[in-house]
């Protein structure tokens, strides 16, 4: 049986999701077992099979279980249509379409789903850390409204993703951070000494996420606790795979459709 989990904010009639984890799949090792990557090294086969049990758990069919090839960016597609040919570079897409389930991918990153009840619309993005800085959430509402949503009727709740307790990353990286904005020190804290007393920072991508989607103006907002890295029984997790040595890793999906 395929495992995933929803939010009580997007368990509403007109539309169906699923926060997605490793388990109910066919892959075995480090892709085992519901690895949804396409770019993975993983076999197609298993790869197609496991997108089916999404598909399949969602309410529709693999074809219109629609995935970009992420790039850590900005960028939004409006979709109507399967995909024709090669998947759009981007990190998010919207759509009014019923039975087209759009999907964001991960393997630590923040996988945001969106939903505007009123004007029936809903969205998908991927958030890393680069897609975040960049401003894929506020793309993503923004395309939304290109479409007739008003950002009062938006709900967006942010996915399984990294926690600030296993991000720990250097000051390069928290310095690029302030010097886009001086208030995203408020992202970051010291970690535990190390060796000769050095204390490196951890980000907090869930709450930055979520900072930069309530900006928008977005006030029907939450998150899934689930931290990719603290459970890799139940998660794929590129930084956990890492650490432990482990070449190449599974991807997480999470995906939202309107109903027919």
């Amino acid at each position: 049986m395929t495992w995933f989990k929803t939010h009580h904010l997007l368990d509403l009639p007109g539309i169906s999701h699923g926060f997605f984890g490793r388990k109910g799949g066919v892959s075995d090792n480090q892709f085992a077992s519901l690895n949804t990557g396409q770019g993975s090294k993983d076999t197609p086969e298993n790869v197609f099979e496991n997108r089916r049990r999404v598909a399949e758990a969602i309410g529709t069919i693999e074809p219109r279980l629609l995935s970009n090839y992420q790039i850590h960016s900005a960028e939004v597609v409006i979709v109507d249509q399967p995909w024709s040919g090669e998947r759009p570079k981007a990190d998010g897409m919207v759509t009014k379409t019923k039975g087209l389930a759009l999907s964001a991918l991960g393997a630590d990153c923040g996988p945001v789903l969106f939903y505007d009840p009123v004007e029936a619309i809903v969205g998908a993005c991927h958030a890393g850390w680069g897609g975040a800085l960049k401003g894929i959430t506020t793309s993503t509402i923004r395309t939304m409204e290109s479409l007739g949503s008003q950002r009062d009727n938006i709900i967006a709740v942010l996915g399984p993703c990294i926690s600030q307790l296993n991000y720990e990353v250097g000051h390069d990286f928290r310095d690029s951070f302030v010097a886009e904005q001086e208030s995203y020190d408020r992202f970051f804290q010291l970690g535990p000494e190390k060796n000769k007393g050095e204390r490196k920072p951890h980000f907090n991508l869930k709450r930055f996420i979520l900072a930069r989607i309530r900006n928008e103006g977005v006030t029907q907002i939450d998150a899934l606790p689930d931290c990719t890295y603290g459970n890799p029984d139940g998660y794929f997790s590129y930084r956990y795979n890492t650490h432990q040595g482990v070449e190449g890793y599974g991807r997480n999906i999470s995906a939202i459709m309107l109903k027919e």
